[in-house]
């Protein structure tokens, strides 16, 4: 049985590059819905909908767990998926997302005003401050939607993504701490860190690997099943010149390729 992981487009690549950089041994299958992307644009209805397709798509495919990497589904879909359409239809299947592990790692250091960069629908869901409060009900939370940083990543236009995010980067020169609230935005990490030096950039691909591993630790019994052979495929819903172009810059040696499920 492998792990699953599910981001909107390629920006999951990166938290998948951290999982098999730390925990080489599973296989993984990763999946990326880069027809519907960007998700943070679209209305709830439409993300759920989604997810719940990328989720069946992946277990019947043989992913016993799956890791959400998309905040913006994360925020809509997880607790639908956990509560009604696991128990229903794939009781044996753990699905996991990227949020409150970030808000946890985000709260470690004493932090006191948290930024959070996101997607429209990511902010709109109002997530990442309910799981901040519930750290630290005395957090001062910014959440700020990015909307043009996605579109400008998928498309391989780093000039642009550079732009947006120094546009945005002053209205967080305030913050502690920022957490890049959406899976892509790892890949502009270093903008961020260069627009706002002495802020702490809490990015998931830093942490997850470390939270993936603790979790297999402390269930030995969804470990046990995962097969661990190393081997790796990385499939998207639509496959373009520009997909394969940033997915070369993270994993030269293995190609994405155009899932079957449609």
């Amino acid at each position: 049985m492998k792990i699953g992981v599910f981001d909107s487009g390629l920006g999951g690549l990166v938290i998948t590059k951290a999982f098999i950089r730390h925990l080489p041994q599973y296989d993984y299958l990763y999946y990326g819905d880069s027809r519907h992307l960007p998700y943070g644009e679209k209305t709830s209805g439409r993300i759920l909908s989604y997810t719940l397709a990328a989720m069946r798509y992946l277990i019947a495919r043989d992913c016993k767990m799956i890791i959400v990497a998309c905040n913006t589904a994360t925020s809509i879909a997880l607790r639908y998926i956990q509560q009604r359409f696991l128990p229903a239809e794939a009781p044996d299947v753990k699905v996991l997302g990227v949020v409150i592990p970030t808000a946890e790692t985000a709260v470690e250091n004493g932090a006191r005003r948290i930024g959070v960069a996101a997607t429209t629908a990511t902010v709109r869901s109002q997530i990442y401050q309910t799981e901040l409060h519930k750290l630290n009900s005395e957090l001062i939370v910014k959440e700020i939607a990015v909307p043009e940083l996605v579109p400008a990543i998928e498309n391989n236009d780093f000039s642009r993504a550079e732009a947006v995010v120094g546009a945005v980067a002053p209205k967080f020169k305030d913050c502690d701490s920022l957490i890049l609230g959406c899976t892509h935005y790892p890949l502009v990490k270093a903008f961020f860190q260069s627009a706002l030096a002495g802020v702490r950039i809490v990015s998931q691909d830093e942490l997850m690997a470390a939270k993936l591993q603790d979790y297999l630790i402390r269930h030995p019994e969804i470990e046990r099943c995962l097969s661990q052979n190393g081997q790796y495929r990385f499939e998207v819903s639509s496959l373009n010149h520009h997909a394969q172009k940033v997915a070369a810059r993270l994993f030269p040696d293995i190609p994405v390729e155009k899932a079957d499920n449609k």
